[in-house]
C-alpha cells in the first residue's frame, strides 16, 4: 500500500495497490506532484487477458477494482498510444478517485503515456511508466455486473439494427462495417425483415435486424460507440421515431440490467416489439430477459404479441439492379435463374455458349432476358458426376469475359449476375468484374479460403447442400445416420434424408457465419442431382417445406431449386437427350414452386417463364399464405 497527499483534491488518503507489475504512478494537481513507487511479486498464471491491475480505496472505504466498479454514468477515457491501450473510470461521487487500467501493455523504459480528462474544474492526469507486461488476469478481481473492464474476457451484447432512408441494406452493411472497425466483434446475426413503422407511421417501411456481438466496452462506452457510428454515418434526430438512416440499440449486454439517464438494459421497448423480436428470436429463442422469473422466454412473448396486419418479411438482397428476395412472403414471384455455361462439357449444353464469340453470346443473354430471366448464372466448370476438373487460370479465361459482356449491355441493366463457382478466386475475379452473387455447389467446402473471401466480398451467397466432390458424390448417398429413432423428432421423411440435408446445410451456415458472412445475404440450395440417387431427388422435390419450416435453423432463408435436364427425368420420362427434357423439368419446377422454392435455375427460360407463372398463381396467393399461418 502506498500512501499519497493530495491538498488539492482533498485531504483524504488515497491508497493504491498495484498487483503483478511494477509501476511509478504520478497524480498531478496544480503545481504539486506527488510520486510512489510500488511493487508486488508475479504470478505465473498466463490467461488470455495480460493486464495491469490497480485499485484505488478512500480509508476505511472496500477496495474499488474491476469486479465492483460503479459504471452509473462513468466517465471513460481511451488511448492508443501505438503500444498499448489504457482506460480509466472516474466513480459517481466520488471523482477524486481514479481507477487506471493498461492492457497489453510492452514494456518500454523510456515510454510515458499520458491520459487526462477534466471534470469540473479540476484535470487528472496520470503517468504510467516503466511497466512489464503482466500474465494477470483483472478477472482475478471478479466479473463486474455492470461493466466491461479492459483486459477482462469480451461481453456478450445484442445490438437491434435499423435503416427507414436511402439503401437501407447498404446502411446497416456499414454500421457493421464501422462497428468490427472499432473492436466490435460481430458474431454472428439475424435475417433482416422490413416492417412497417410504429408509433410514427407516416414514414416509410424499415430493414430491421440484431446482431451478436463480443464487446470489451462497458455499456456506456458501447453506447458512445454506438451513437457515434450513427453520427458519423449522417444520422440527425429531427423526430423521436421518425425517419432515420441508420439506427443502433444495444438489447442486452451480459444478461444483466443496467440503468443511468442515457442507457436502459435490457431495452426498454424491446418486448413490445416484433420487428425487434422476431430477429432477435433467431439467434436466442429460448433464453430469458434479465432478472426475470424465466417462465417466459423471448420466444414466448413473440407468440404472445397480437398478430399484425402486415407482419415483418425476410428480405434477401439480390443485388443493386434488383428489389431483394422476400422469403417469408405468399405473395412473392419465382425468379428465373438463367443457366450459362461457357464450357465445352457440361451435360446439356457444352460448346453452346462460347467466349470467343461475344457477338452469339450477347444475342443469347438478350433472349434470356427478354424471356423473362432475371439472373444470370455464369459458369467456367462442369460439375456433372465425374466431370474433370479444369484449372482455375482456365476458369477466369472462360466466366470473366462473359461477365463483362452482361454488364456492358443496356438491356442487362436490372439483371443480377452470379458466378458459379466453388473456388475463392474465381468468386473474386468475378465479382471484381460485375457479378452480384457467389453460387457455390459445395458451401464453401471444397477450397477453405471460400468463406473468408465470401464475408470480404460482401455479396449475396448460395449455398448448397452436396458431400463431396463431383467425382465422388454418386457413392456418398447414405444418410441413415440421420433417421430419426423411433417415436423421436423429425421431418415428415423416415428415410433421414430431409434431416441430414438441413444439418449438413446448417453446418454449413454455422461455417460461413463464424467467417462474417450476414445471415442476409444466404440463399440455400437442397442440391437436387448432388450426392442423391434418383429417388432421394424426388423425396426432397416432395418434402422442399419440411427444409423450410421444420427446422429453425432454416427458416426465413430464400431456396434456390436447380433440377432443370437432369438425368433423374430423363430416367423416369425415357428422354435420353438433355436438352428434350422440357416438360419433365416443368413438372419439377412446379413441385419446386408448390415446395416453397425462390428461385428456379432453369436452361429453356422461355417455357420454363410460362410454367413459373401459373406455378405462382396457384401456389402464391395471399389466401394460401393465411391458411398455412404466414
Amino acid at each position: 500500500m502506498v500512501g499519497c497527499c493530495r491538498p488539492r483534491l482533498s485531504p483524504e488518503l488515497l491508497r493504491v495497490k498495484v498487483l503483478n507489475s511494477q509501476v511509478d504512478i504520478r497524480i498531478q494537481t496544480g503545481q504539486r506532484k506527488a510520486s510512489h513507487l510500488a511493487s508486488c511479486g508475479r504470478e505465473s498464471r498466463s490467461p488470455p487477458f495480460r493486464s495491469l491491475g490497480a485499485v484505488a480505496s478512500r480509508v476505511g472505504s472496500p477496495s474499488i477494482g474491476p469486479g465492483n466498479i460503479n459504471t452509473s454514468s462513468p466517465l471513460e477515457g481511451a488511448l492508443d498510444s501505438g503500444r498499448f491501450i489504457s482506460r480509466y473510470y472516474v466513480l459517481p461521487g466520488r471523482r477524486d478517485q481514479l481507477l487506471r487500467q493498461c492492457v497489453g501493455s510492452k514494456h518500454q523504459d523510456s515510454q510515458t503515456t499520458n491520459c487526462s480528462r477534466k471534470h469540473g474544474t479540476r484535470n487528472f492526469t496520470l503517468a504510467v511508466m516503466n511497466h512489464r507486461r503482466s500474465y494477470s488476469s483483472s478477472s482475478a478481481y471478479g466479473a463486474s455486473t455492470s461493466a466491461a473492464v479492459p483486459g477482462s474476457s469480451p461481453c456478450r451484447a445484442f445490438i437491434a439494427l435499423g435503416s427507414n432512408q436511402g439503401d437501407r441494406i447498404a446502411a446497416i452493411e456499414q454500421a457493421c462495417r464501422e462497428m468490427e472497425a472499432r473492436g466490435i466483434r460481430i458474431i454472428r446475426t439475424s435475417n433482416l425483415f422490413e416492417t412497417a413503422p410504429m408509433y410514427v407511421t407516416d414514414q416509410e417501411s424499415f430493414f430491421n435486424g440484431v446482431c451478436e456481438v463480443e464487446t470489451t466496452l462497458g455499456p456506456t462506452a458501447l453506447l458512445n460507440t454506438l451513437q457515434s457510428i450513427e453520427t458519423g454515418m449522417g444520422r440527425r434526430k429531427i423526430i423521436d421515431k421518425g425517419p432515420r438512416n441508420i439506427d443502433l440499440d444495444i438489447l442486452l449486454y451480459n444478461n444483466i440490467k443496467f440503468s443511468d439517464p442515457r442507457l436502459d438494459i435490457p431495452h426498454k421497448l424491446m418486448l413490445e416489439r416484433e420487428f425487434v423480436l422476431r430477429p432477435l428470436c433467431q439467434l436466442i429463442p429460448k433464453e430469458y430477459p434479465p432478472g426475470s422469473d424465466k417462465k417466459l422466454s423471448y420466444q414466448s412473448y413473440l407468440e404472445s404479441l397480437p398478430r399484425s396486419n402486415t407482419p415483418p418479411l425476410a428480405v434477401t438482397p439480390l443485388s443493386p439492379h434488383l428489389p431483394p428476395l422476400n422469403p417469408s412472403d405468399p405473395k412473392r414471384t419465382t425468379h428465373l435463374m438463367a443457366v450459362l455455361n461457357v464450357t465445352p462439357d457440361s451435360f446439356s449444353d457444352g460448346g453452346k455458349h462460347s467466349p470467343a464469340n461475344l457477338a452469339a453470346l450477347a444475342e443469347t443473354i438478350r433472349t434470356f432476358i427478354r424471356n423473362g430471366a432475371t439472373i444470370i448464372d455464369v459458369g467456367g466448370e462442369s460439375t456433372r458426376p465425374d466431370s474433370a476438373p479444369v484449372t482455375k487460370q482456365e476458369e477466369v479465361s472462360r466466366v470473366i469475359p462473359a461477365i463483362r459482356l452482361i454488364r456492358s449491355l443496356p438491356e442487362a441493366n436490372k439483371v443480377a449476375i452470379s458466378i458459379d463457382t466453388y473456388r475463392a478466386a474465381v468468386a473474386e475475379a468475378a465479382v471484381n468484374a460485375g457479378a452480384d452473387i457467389i453460387n457455390d455447389i459445395s458451401a464453401g467446402a471444397m477450397d477453405p479460403n471460400m468463406p473468408a473471401t465470401m464475408a470480404k466480398l460482401q455479396k449475396t451467397v448460395m449455398l448448397m447442400h452436396m458431400r463431396g466432390t463431383p467425382q465422388t458424390m454418386t457413392k456418398l448417398t447414405d444418410y441413415s445416420a440421420y433417421v430419426a429413432p423411433s417415436g423421436g423428432t423429425g421431418s415428415g421423411s423416415n428415410s433421414g434424408l430431409i434431416n441430414g440435408v438441413a444439418n449438413e446445410l446448417m453446418e454449413r451456415i454455422r461455417v460461413v457465419e463464424s467467417a462474417g458472412v450476414r445471415r442476409w445475404r444466404i440463399i440455400l440450395d437442397p442440391g437436387i442431382g448432388f450426392a442423391k440417387n434418383q429417388s432421394q431427388n424426388l423425396e426432397l422435390l416432395g418434402n422442399m417445406h419440411c427444409l423450410k419450416e421444420e427446422f429453425e435453423g432454416l427458416r426465413d432463408f430464400p431456396w434456390l431449386v436447380g433440377t432443370s435436364r437432369k438425368g433423374f427425368i430423363g430416367r423416369i420420362t425415357g428422354v435420353t437427350k438433355p436438352n428434350e427434357r422440357v416438360w419433365g423439368t416443368a413438372a419439377a419446377v412446379t413441385a419446386a414452386v408448390a415446395g416453397g422454392a425462390d428461385v428456379v435455375r432453369v436452361h429453356d427460360i422461355e417455357e420454363m417463364s410460362q410454367v413459373v407463372k401459373m406455378a405462382d398463381a396457384i401456389y402464391r396467393r395471399d389466401d394460401l399464405g393465411r391458411s398455412m399461418g404466414i
